[in-house]
């Protein structure tokens, strides 16, 4: 490890637990690649598109016990 990586690392320790996962997550996003970018943001429109049915009332959501039993009942 670099002296530079050395004292970042220091730094970022320093900080919060709060500010640390920020930082983390900040890092890998940095990471991602454009492909990622594209999947992001099909997942943006997925989510929007979710969030518009279940406004409208068109689907009904199910809770997580019920979606297990659904799941283990296709399995079966």
């Amino acid at each position: 490890m670099s002296s530079k990586t050395a004292e970042l690392l220091k730094q970022a320790l320093s900080l919060s637990v709060e500010e640390r996962a920020d930082l983390a997550g900040q890092l890998i996003e940095s990471l991602e690649s454009a492909e990622s970018e594209s999947v992001r943001a099909a997942w943006d429109v997925e989510i929007e598109k979710r969030m518009t049915e279940l406004d409208s009332g068109a689907v009904q959501p199910v809770s997580l016990e019920e979606a297990f039993r659904r799941l283990d009942s296709t399995l079966e």
